[in-house]
């Protein structure tokens, strides 16, 4: 297997993680216990460093030089922005946290172990910071999302003010079916893999996207077809829990009745060609959108993004999830690096992007008349990228917290049944039901850090390959248990349940 060092190689970095990181004390600089703060002075020019993930998209340069005149202009502060590239994030993230570099504020989200590296001292503790500095942003927090983003009695994160969903599904085009048999069909995994056969038997594309940076995601979404929840909300999950029981016990793949079905139609996808036999070699995680496959598995924003930017495919979405709920505020949060050397400024300049319309959309959406132009249908705004082949400067920033509902606009050519989708969601969530009872559930992996890391790096080497029927199935589940076994999934398992048992116990 091609792709195997490359996890092997992960494992050892994510151990390397563990052991390097800084024992910083929680917040530390100017933390949530440091007293009477001063007041932000601004005659001093400060260039305040950003972080996300994602590649550097053309003439990124170029918008990013006019939000930090925009900023200048405000508050004497210049705006710099880093990518972490989409092939590497996951190795990179981590290590940008434990390398000492001197930076300010960053993407954070649960899907990037954000309240793992907030334990660790990572991010400034902001329970104190965050009111004086970002006044405006902080006020406009829900108590669900201050609550979420604290971590040992610390607020590390300025949540997003955009809900989002766990809604997730196949996004693919319907053009190059046009011309077939194809009833359209798109309710479940069977009608998915119809889909697949007729597109490798109608096309040269790939049918189905893999990529090294996640796997197949297709576990995933057999899992939550099911109802099925992960406890932790990525694509290493391990984990998972039945919301339906009242006092649900975790469990893990090879446990799970149902798990034998789904290799099963993983490896007739593998043995009919619907993904090539080197997709974890393969970094490119964006083969839809550059013409190399015909569908992913993603979210309701993803299908969003892909129908504007190429109208001319017809793309199309489904959900597939049965258990929809508002996935965490922490999904998409700011944090401010412990590294940071102007933690004030940095906070006021995050508050300027959220609360200033002007600069927000020169984040966002680019310059207007260059990149991007605002249509006025009915008294209400969209926004229109202009070259549908260069996307809006929000997919060149990729800081997915940075959303408000105030400025955020509607998409001119979204999808039409975007809204629709969206209002079915709505009215199916219930607060305390269902999955959306367990989105405040925290896992804490800190007395079990060797073991969690252990496990991630097994998960990867043998359930990757296995779910994609790269290996014999049979044998390579029982070689997954074993290994799993191996890196302390017991342990892990048996700290969390504790922890969820105590989260059921005393949830509110």
């Amino acid at each position: 297997m091609k792709g195997i060092s490359r996890f092997l190689g992960y494992g050892l970095i994510l151990v390397l993680m563990v052991m390097t990181i800084p024992a910083f004390a929680a917040g530390s600089g100017q933390s949530g216990s440091s007293g009477t703060l001063r007041d932000i002075d601004r005659s001093r020019e400060v260039e305040v460093i950003m972080y996300y993930t994602g590649d550097k998209k053309p003439r990124a340069d170029e918008l990013f030089d006019n939000v930090s005149r925009l900023i200048k202009a405000r508050i004497n502060t210049t705006l710099k922005i880093n990518m972490l590239p989409t092939a590497s994030y996951r190795q990179t993230y981590p290590l940008l946290f434990a390398s000492g570099e001197a930076f300010d504020l960053a993407y954070a989200a649960t899907w990037l172990n954000f309240a793992d590296l907030a334990k660790r001292g990572s991010f400034k503790a902001l329970e104190d910071l965050a009111p004086k500095y970002a006044p405006k942003l902080y006020a406009r927090q829900s108590q669900s999302a201050i609550k979420q983003a604290t971590i040992d009695g610390h607020l590390y994160g300025l949540p997003s003010l955009w809900a989002t969903y766990s809604a997730y599904g196949p996004v693919y085009r319907t053009d190059i079916l046009k011309n077939t048999n194809w009833n359209g069909k798109m309710d479940n995994l069977a009608d998915f893999e119809v889909y697949l056969d007729l597109v490798k038997k109608n096309s040269n594309l790939e049918p189905f996207m893999v990529y090294s940076g996640t796997g197949s995601e297709a576990d995933d979404v057999f899992l939550y077809t099911n109802g099925i929840y992960p406890i932790k909300g990525s694509t290493n999950d391990f984990l998972f829990l039945d919301p339906k029981e009242a006092n649900p016990k975790l469990f893990t793949y090879y446990e799970y009745s149902k798990t034998p079905e789904f290799l099963q139609m993983m490896k007739r996808w593998n043995d009919a060609g619907y993904f090539p036999k080197s997709g974890l070699a393969d970094p490119d995680g964006d083969k839809v959108m550059n013409g190399v496959a015909a569908s992913r598995f993603h979210n309701i924003d993803t299908y969003d993004g892909n129908y504007r930017n190429r109208p001319d495919w017809d793309m199309k979405w489904a959900n597939f999830v049965s258990d929809v709920s508002n996935m965490s505020w922490t999904q998409d949060t700011c944090v401010v690096a412990s590294s940071s050397r102007n933690p004030d400024r940095a906070l006021d300049l995050y508050d300027l992007i959220m609360s200033d319309e002007q600069v927000f959309r020169a984040f966002v959406y680019g310059i207007e008349g260059t990149t991007y132009r605002i249509h006025n249908i009915g008294g209400q705004n969209y926004v229109e990228s202009i070259n549908p082949a260069v996307p809006d400067l929000y997919d060149f920033t990729r800081m997915w917290c940075a959303r408000t509902p105030e400025f955020y606009l509607p998409t001119y050519g979204a999808p039409p049944d975007l809204n629709t989708w969206k209002q079915k969601f709505n009215s199916y969530i219930k607060d305390g039901q269902m999955s959306q009872k367990y989105r405040s559930f925290v896992p804490d992996f800190s007395s079990v850090e060797a073991e969690n890391a252990a496990c991630i790096n097994a998960h990867m080497q043998y359930w990757w390959p296995l779910e994609l029927a790269y290996v014999d199935i049979n044998t390579g589940l029982r070689e997954y248990e074993a290994a799993m076994k191996a890196a302390g999934i017991d342990r892990v398992r048996a700290v969390l349940q504790a922890q969820l048992d105590a989260y059921i116990r005393d949830y509110r």
